[in-house]
């Protein structure tokens, strides 16, 4: 490998290299790129098979992004690697309130993790649409019955908590509250992984699809 190749040249070779080592897989034209993406930012192949995608997922979040809809995250490391440049061209927020000084103090009185209520304050925020969750099983759990007992209805739910307690049940209960509510639409996997940064890169790659639509128009 060359060491002078562009980073657009070093992404490409890496997709080139995905697609074949995978070779054929039954994911549409509009999800494919949010599983290579994953893929591509954790070389794991596992995401081909244990990614869970609705059928309307990345349009409702494309149609979010474009009606200018708060993007809501659980770490700010998904915020840092969220393309900021193609957010910006739909006025969207992105927010990420685990550090505020309120949610934390708040969180210290009742004794539940600040997540929970990040997810909370969040969710008051009507123009909020978009609810990214790459790190906290309890900021999906709390989702999860933000939706079911409050009423809050997401356009686009991205959950993927990774780790060993409760990440894999947080999106258990997600493919379960699809059952209630099918209009809900959702990126998650089986299993324990997950990461914000396969949060990030499935953010980045329905961003593209955004812009892509709007230069479509």
């Amino acid at each position: 490998m060359s060491v002078h190749l562009r980073p657009e040249e070093i992404e490409a070779e890496s997709f080139r290299i995905i697609e074949e080592e995978l070779g054929p897989h039954d994911w549409n034209a509009q999800m494919w790129p949010l599983v290579r993406r994953a893929i591509h930012t954790s070389a794991d192949f596992d995401y081909a098979r244990s990614m869970v995608i609705t059928d309307r997922a990345v349009a409702a979040g494309i149609e979010a992004l474009r009606a200018g809809l708060g993007v809501v995250t659980d770490t700010t490391m998904i915020i840092s690697g969220m393309n900021k440049e193609r957010l910006s061209k739909f006025g969207s927020q992105l927010s990420c309130f685990v550090a505020d000084p309120q949610v934390a103090r708040e969180a210290k009185e009742l004794g539940v993790t600040r997540s929970i209520l990040a997810m909370r304050k969040a969710a008051r925020d009507t123009n909020n649409g978009i609810f990214v969750i790459g790190n906290a099983p309890t900021a999906l759990f709390e989702l999860i019955r933000l939706v079911r007992e409050e009423g809050v209805r997401p356009r686009l739910i991205v959950g993927l908590p990774v780790g060993f307690v409760g990440a894999a049940e947080s999106k258990d209960a997600l493919r379960e509250l699809a059952r209630e509510y099918p209009q809900l639409q959702f990126v998650t996997t089986i299993g324990r992984k997950g990461g914000s940064n396969v949060a990030a890169a499935v953010m980045n790659a329905i961003l593209i699809q955004a812009v892509e639509a709007g230069t479509a128009i």
